[in-house]
């Protein structure tokens, strides 16, 4: 039954949730908090008004989007937009059930008694509760060329999919992951354990890239940080908290795994057998890492073929998941894509369903693996893995078109590095398809060094999980996300 609530009682909601229009301060429990990376890529969307867009904040939940909204809209205050010009609604609050985007909007100018609509913006935050939330924010973009619209949800399949079929030219996405690692340690307040050691250019084929590296001063420090990152860290209440550490299962399994799988994931897509897709994702999170197929996974599961397809693709909708593509000895592409790996998107999710790992833990590789290539899922580079009868290498860049750019093959020990033996199937892929850049990565060691004339770079796979993260987000432009 719906409650018929008072003009009087929405505003006097609006007066209150929207503390700012008489303080000019969003409050402590939100200024207090560091701002992740990507709030320096987010702000000048928010800001830029060249382009008649909404933004899109989207992505896993408990990540902070919610956070970043207010921090954005605090920096707002402080860039001298006046604070009533500024609007703040939690669509998922019971007294705006059933109430439009734009009688919200109508509500907002009446409190606030603005007599213009003239460099506004508004903030709609858990927008996924708003029924056809999408064709409500087309028509408002197309009608109010003055304000700005900025949305968010943790349902990251329902706004990607919407967002992509009614906002093309109208919505920008902003898909704010996990924590990288560079993010977790600064957090943490302990990034000084990193050193930047060098700058150097690289000609990818489209443009001059700044690439630094990293060093550290302690690699036993890093790396126990980096097994508590793979096991905490792609959460900041989970990274900054020891009790919901004690217990990872009971936050991050409750409040993000089960509501995606229950909840978010059936709305969209009419599942109808939770408890089988639940089992699928256990399954994924058990095996992060390693080659999969369908008929594997259908023998295992006695689900047919397509529901597993269909099931994989919304999870990674979800971006609980990345799938990862094969290719062969020669870099090519399978015309079927009979085999493929796929990643969670954060490792913690597989510790919070299991339990946390050690560094000594056979299945950490895997663990070490998925962290690293987390880190490139914020990357627009099209990634695979080769594999073929008598080797395997976990990271290759399709350079362009077809051509491998790079590869990195990922290793959570220094075997490697004390006997090259060990890398004669990645040589031979690489002379065979002409990649000069190869990446090693180790437990604890440093080096280069030149084998059968290819340049090989050996890095502590916790030094290199840092580059990466860092190197992606710092080498964006603000204002332009891929």
């Amino acid at each position: 039954m719906k409650i018929a609530f008072s003009k009087e009682q929405i505003l006097e909601k609006l007066r209150f949730e929207n503390s700012w229009w008489q303080t000019s301060e969003i409050g402590t429990h939100y200024s207090s908090m560091k701002k992740r990376e990507y709030f320096k890529l987010l702000f000048p969307l928010i800001t830029d008004r060249k382009v008649k867009r909404a933004v899109v904040l989207m992505g896993p939940r408990r990540v902070g989007k919610t956070v970043m909204l207010f921090q954005a809209m605090q920096e707002l205050i402080n860039n001298g937009v006046p604070a009533k010009n500024i609007c703040y609604f939690s669509v998922e609050t019971p007294i705006y059930n059933g109430i439009g985007l734009e009688e919200l909007l109508n509500h907002f100018i009446e409190a606030t008694e603005n007599k213009s609509t003239n460099n506004l913006y508004v903030f709609f935050d858990e927008i996924q509760y708003l029924k056809d939330w999408e064709v409500h924010l087309k028509t408002l973009v197309d009608s109010y060329h003055s304000v700005k619209f900025i949305v968010s949800g943790s349902a990251a399949a329902a706004l990607k999919l919407k967002s992509t079929e009614s906002g093309a030219g109208r919505f920008t996405d902003f898909i704010l992951p996990p924590l990288t690692f560079h993010e977790y340690l600064s957090l943490k307040g302990i990034e000084d354990l990193m050193k930047e050691n060098a700058v150097y250019h690289e000609i990818d084929g489209r443009k001059v890239v700044t690439i630094r590296s990293f060093e550290t001063n302690s690699i036993t420090d890093l790396n126990n940080h980096f097994i508590d990152y793979i096991n905490y860290g792609g959460y900041p209440e989970v990274s900054l908290s020891t009790d919901i550490q004690a217990e990872p299962g009971r936050y991050i399994k409750n409040d993000i795994i089960d509501k995606v799988l229950m909840k978010d994931l059936p709305i969209l897509y009419g599942i109808e057998d939770v408890q089988e897709l639940n089992s699928l994702f256990t399954y994924i999170a058990y095996n992060t890492g390693s080659e999969m197929s369908l008929d594997k996974i259908s023998q295992s599961s006695s689900v047919s073929k397509q529901t597993i397809q269909k099931y994989i693709s919304y999870l990674e909708a979800a971006f609980l998941i990345k799938v990862v593509h094969r290719i062969d000895y020669n870099a090519k592409k399978f015309k079927r894509a009979n085999f493929f790996k796929i990643y969670l998107t954060n490792p913690s999710l597989r510790c919070a369903l299991f339990s946390p790992i050690k560094e000594d833990d056979a299945f950490a590789g895997h663990l070490v693996e998925t962290a690293i290539f987390s880190q490139w899922n914020h990357s627009e580079s099209p990634l695979y893995y080769a594999r073929w009868d008598k080797g395997e290498i976990d990271i290759v860049d399709l350079f362009g078109a077809e051509a491998p750019g790079w590869v990195v093959e990922i290793k959570w020990s220094n075997k490697c590095a004390e006997n090259p033996k060990e890398l004669d199937n990645v040589l031979s892929f690489c002379q065979k398809n002409s990649v000069n850049e190869i990446s090693v990565t180790t437990y604890d060691v440093t080096k280069k060094e030149n084998i059968q004339g290819l340049e090989i770079t050996y890095v502590p796979s916790s030094i290199y999980c840092y580059t990466v993260g860092k190197n992606l987000v710092d080498g964006k432009a603000p204002g332009v996300f891929y």
